[in-house]
């Protein structure tokens, strides 16, 4: 079982699979749906996560990271430091 915060991947793959060769029952469909729902919102959490700890560096070495996620990068070093 293929377990990624909490969502079985191999069960999204396994009704996908289904569906495109017999369908699926309703059940299934909704079960389908509230895993696919689950996946999407823990995929956004962790690129949201990655996003606003990134700093972009031009080719001259200026900081050049967008203000929002500056502003959330030196909060949460302020946090840190608490």
């Amino acid at each position: 079982m293929t377990n990624v915060d909490g969502v079985d991947l191999e069960r999204i793959n396994e009704l996908a699979k289904k569906k495109k060769e017999q369908g699926l029952t309703e059940k299934e469909a909704k079960e389908q749906s509230k895993l696919r729902e689950a996946y999407l919102k823990s995929f956004r959490k962790k690129f949201k996560q990655q996003l606003e700890s990134t700093r972009v560096i031009d080719p001259e070495g200026n900081d050049v990271t967008p203000d929002k996620v500056k502003n959330i990068l030196d909060t949460k070093e302020k946090e840190d430091k608490e």
